[in-house]
């Protein structure tokens, strides 16, 4: 239990500094929440006039909201990597990486912070869905399944970005990788339009997105009446099943980067 304790400490204490740069930048919450409002507002006013791109007995703003939901979390998450190679080049990670906390948990750590941050975007596209007239859920359960989708997809995502940036070095170069991976994983998902809607060769590539198991289990939870499409137990299960297996591998990696 001691070892267990002292795990968690480690985590908490790699979050906490994590967050403490939110101190330095508090805007950068209010700038990230302008994305998903002008999506549900403008983009989502738009295409609810257009008949069929929802799923049947579903209104569109309702069913956008989830996505643009897993969205914010994608953007925040996969620009992770950026701050990573900051800190290296300023030397902070190699004071992690020098401390007795083990790499797992300073992978842990960044995705728990990554995860507060999400959490913040899940406020605003709550309030402005509610303002907007969605038929949300405010089942205890039901909230508490969305905080443990936006913690797991958080972590993937973030955990995710860590490992690109363990690879390419560099910020400018993450920024170029990051814009080309951001676009086809939002696309490629059921986040804006069902599977049903795209082509054969796409939908196949959408069940190898991540993203489309986070969304399919949000819009679950997130609606009144809603049931997912491919079901929760694999939704959880494919994302957990990433999730372990990235912050294993990115533990191992994390260690050159500091090099």
């Amino acid at each position: 239990m001691t070892r267990i304790a002292e795990f968690c400490e480690q985590v908490v204490a790699v979050a906490a500094a994590e967050l403490a740069k939110l101190r330095h930048d508090p805007l950068e919450l209010f700038s990230r929440a302008v994305q998903p409002v002008l999506w549900l507002l403008l983009f989502g006013e738009v295409m609810a006039q257009v008949r069929g791109i929802a799923e049947p007995g579903t209104n569109y703003l309702d069913f956008l909201a989830p996505g643009i939901l897993a969205q914010s979390m994608l953007f925040v998450a996969i620009f992770y990597g950026i701050a990573a190679i900051w800190e290296r080049d300023l030397g902070i990670l190699q004071r992690y990486l020098v401390s007795p906390a083990p790499r797992v948990a300073i992978v842990i750590g960044k995705a728990l912070a990554s995860t507060v941050r999400s959490l913040s975007q899940a406020v605003v596209v709550y309030a402005v869905a509610a303002i907007m007239g969605s038929a949300l859920s405010y089942n205890p359960w039901h909230l508490a399944g969305v905080l443990a989708l936006i913690a797991i997809g958080s972590a993937l995502f973030s955990t995710f970005s860590l490992a690109i940036a363990c690879i390419v070095k560099t910020r400018e170069r993450f920024m170029g990788i990051g814009q080309i991976l951001t676009m086809p994983i939002f696309f490629a998902s059921n986040a804006i339009y069902p599977i049903a809607l795209m082509p054969h060769w796409l939908q196949l590539v959408s069940h190898f997105n991540p993203l489309t198991y986070e969304v399919d289990a949000l819009r679950a939870l997130m609606l009144r009446d809603s049931l997912p499409v491919i079901g929760f137990a694999t939704d959880f299960a494919v994302l957990i099943a990433i999730t372990v297996a990235l912050v294993a591998a990115t533990a191992r990696m994390i260690s050159r980067m500091g090099a």
